[in-house]
C-alpha cells in the first residue's frame, strides 16, 4: 500500500464514529436546541434573520441533502450496514405541491403582523402604508384589511396641482377609490381629516366617527352636514377652520347634533355671528371646547360676544380660545347681573397681536365663577394689570402668559405690581411669560424673589420663564435659577441689563446651569 493511502486509512479509522452514531456539527446542535423534533416548531433561515415558526418544516434543500450523504460516506461500511438495518422503512413522502414558495412573510402569524402594523400606523398613519402593504402577499393583505387599523385617517388629493390639470378623469379615479375604502375599511373609523376636498363625502359606513376636520374644503352644503349628523350618531367634534362652509350648514348641523357636541373649531368671518347665535341659544349645552380664530387674512371686524349669554348657553365649557380676534365684550348694562360663570373652565386664551379691548372688568366677568382655571393666555392684552389678575378667584393657576409681542404702544404698560402675580401663584405656577412688560428692575427682583422663599422646603414647580425684553438684572436671574432646580426653559433675549453673550434662550438643564455659571462669574466684575 502506498504511504499516502495508508495515512488516509489511519485517519479514517481514527475519526470513525461508533456504530449507530451520527456526525453532528455545532450548527445542527443549535438548530436542535431552538426547534427540537416533535416540538411542533421548525426553523426558517432567511438573509438577515432566523425565524421559529409553528408547524412542520419545509423539505430539506439540496445542500442539506448533500451534507447528509457526505456524513454517511464518512462512516465505516459496518456502521452504514447496521444503521441501514436499524432504520425503519419510511412511508413514501407525498408529492410536493406545485407552485412558488410563498416566502417567510406569508408564514408570520396574523396577530404579530397586526401588532407591527399597529405601531407603524400609530407613527405615520394608515395611508399610504397599509395600501402598499396589502400588495405584498395574501397574509399582509389580510392584516392590512383589518378595520381596527383604520381608526384615524387623513385624506388629501395627491398632487393637487396636477389633479387640476388632468381634469375630471383623475378626480373621478380618486373619488372611486374613496367610495371603495368607506364600506370596506372605515367601519371602525373614529377620526377623519379631509384636506382640499370639493366633493360630497358623506357615507353611512362610518358609524363610529367621533371627530371630523375639514381643512380648505369647498362646496359643503347644508344637506351634507345634516346627513353626516344623522349617519354618524357618535360624532361630537367638528373642525371647520379655514374652510368655505355656509353658516346655514353649520347651524343646521348644530341643531341636529347639538345635544351631543363636545368640541367645535371655527374661523371668524361675517358668517360666524349666526353660528355663535346658535350657541348662545343653548343649542350645544354639553360643549366643552370652543375655539374661534382668524384665517390667513386678518379680519379687522370686531367680534361682539356677550359674556353672560355665553355662560348660560355653554355652562360646561372647559376650554375657550378667542385667538387673534378684536373681541368687544358687550357691556352688562345699567343693572349689573353677573352670569353663572364657567365652573368647569380650565383654559382661557385671549391672545392676539392686534389692539385688544379686554380690560380687568371684562376679565372679571368672564372668570368670576372659574376656580379651577389652569391656563391663562393674555398675550397682547395690554390693558390687563397685575392688580386685576390678583382679584381673580383662580387659586391653582399653572400657566400664565402676559407677553407683549410687537406692541408699539408702551404708554399702557404696567410699571409695577408684578410681585402680586408671583405671590398669588408661587406654589402652582409652572410657566410664566412676562415678555415685553415694562416692570422696573426692583419690581422684577421683588417678584422673582418669591420663588426662593417657598415655605415648607419644597422647591417651586416653575419650569419655564420668558423674560424677553425686560429689565431683569443678572442677580435676579441667578437667584431664579438657583431657587428653581426644575427650570428647563429660560428666555433672556433683548434684556438690556444682562452682559453680552448671555442674551439668548436656554433650553434644557445643561444650558440653564451654564447660564448660571456665566452669571456668577460676571457678578463681581459688574459690581
Amino acid at each position: 500500500m502506498a504511504p499516502g493511502a495508508a495515512r488516509r486509512a489511519r485517519r479514517r479509522v481514527r475519526g470513525a464514529l461508533p456504530a449507530g452514531a451520527r456526525a453532528r456539527s455545532a450548527e445542527d446542535w443549535w438548530w436542535d436546541q431552538l426547534a427540537p423534533s416533535g416540538s411542533g416548531y421548525h426553523l426558517l433561515q432567511s438573509d438577515s434573520m432566523l425565524l421559529v415558526l409553528p408547524g412542520p418544516g419545509p423539505a430539506r434543500t439540496r445542500v442539506q441533502r448533500r451534507a447528509a450523504r457526505r456524513t454517511q460516506r464518512l462512516l465505516p461500511p459496518a456502521s452504514r450496514a447496521s444503521a441501514a438495518k436499524a432504520r425503519p422503512r419510511a412511508a413514501p413522502a407525498p408529492e410536493p405541491q406545485q407552485g412558488p414558495d410563498p416566502g417567510w412573510g406569508d408564514r408570520i402569524p396574523l396577530e404579530i403582523l397586526l401588532q407591527i402594523f399597529g405601531l407603524l400606523v400609530a407613527a405615520d398613519g394608515p395611508m399610504p402604508f397599509l395600501g402598499r402593504a396589502a400588495r405584498v402577499c395574501r397574509r399582509w393583505h389580510e392584516a392590512a384589511s383589518q378595520p381596527a387599523l383604520w381608526h384615524t385617517v387623513t385624506l388629501s388629493p395627491p398632487l393637487a396641482g396636477r389633479l387640476a390639470k388632468s381634469g375630471a378623469k383623475a378626480e373621478k379615479k380618486v373619488l372611486d377609490s374613496l367610495e371603495w375604502l368607506m364600506p370596506n375599511r372605515f367601519s371602525q373609523l373614529q377620526r377623519l381629516t379631509l384636506i382640499h376636498w370639493k366633493s360630497q363625502l358623506v357615507s353611512e359606513s362610518c358609524p363610529r366617527l367621533t371627530f371630523l376636520k375639514l381643512s380648505d374644503c369647498h362646496g359643503v352644503t347644508p344637506d351634507t352636514l345634516v346627513m353626516l349628523a344623522k349617519a354618524c350618531p357618535q360624532l361630537h367634534s367638528l373642525d371647520i377652520q379655514h374652510s368655505m362652509v355656509e353658516s346655514t350648514a353649520v347651524v343646521n348641523f348644530l341643531e341636529e347634533a347639538g345635544p351631543r357636541m363636545r368640541k367645535l373649531w371655527l374661523t371668524y368671518s361675517s358668517q360666524t355671528t349666526a353660528i355663535l347665535g346658535a350657541l348662545l341659544g343653548s343649542c350645544c349645552p354639553q360643549l366643552q371646547v370652543l375655539e374661534v380664530s382668524t384665517g390667513i387674512n386678518r379680519n379687522s371686524t370686531p367680534l361682539q360676544l356677550p359674556v353672560e349669554a355665553l355662560q348660560k348657553g355653554c355652562p360646561q365649557l372647559q376650554v375657550l380660545r378667542l385667538l387673534n380676534l378684536m373681541w368687544l365684550p358687550k357691556p352688562p348694562g345699567r343693572v349689573v347681573t353677573p352670569g353663572p360663570g364657567f365652573p368647569s373652565l380650565e383654559e382661557l386664551c385671549l391672545a392676539g397681536c392686534t389692539c385688544s379691548f379686554v380690560s380687568n372688568e371684562a376679565l372679571g366677568r368672564l372668570l368670576h365663577g372659574s376656580p379651577h382655571l389652569r391656563l391663562l393666555d393674555l398675550r397682547g392684552c395690554a390693558r390687563i394689570t397685575p392688580a386685576g389678575l390678583h382679584d381673580l378667584p383662580c387659586q391653582e393657576l399653572e400657566q400664565l402668559h402676559l407677553g407683549l409681542y410687537g406692541m408699539s404702544d408702551r404708554l399702557t404698560l404696567a410699571k409695577e405690581g408684578s410681585h402680586l402675580l408671583t405671590q398669588k401663584w408661587r406654589h402652582t405656577l409652572r410657566e410664566l411669560d412676562l415678555s415685553g412688560q415694562g416692570f422696573s428692575e426692583k419690581d422684577l427682583e421683588q417678584a422673582l424673589a418669591t420663588f426662593s422663599a417657598t415655605p415648607g422646603g419644597s422647591p417651586p414647580a416653575l419650569c419655564s420663564v420668558n423674560l424677553r425684553g425686560t429689565r431683569v438684572t443678572p442677580s435676579t436671574v441667578s437667584s431664579v435659577i438657583s431657587s428653581c432646580p426644575g427650570l428647563l426653559y429660560l428666555n433672556l433675549e433683548s434684556c438690556r441689563c444682562l452682559p453680552r453673550g448671555l442674551k439668548r434662550a436656554y433650553r434644557g438643564q445643561e444650558e440653564v446651569q451654564w447660564c448660571l455659571e456665566q452669571l456668577l462669574t460676571s457678578l463681581p466684575s459688574s459690581s
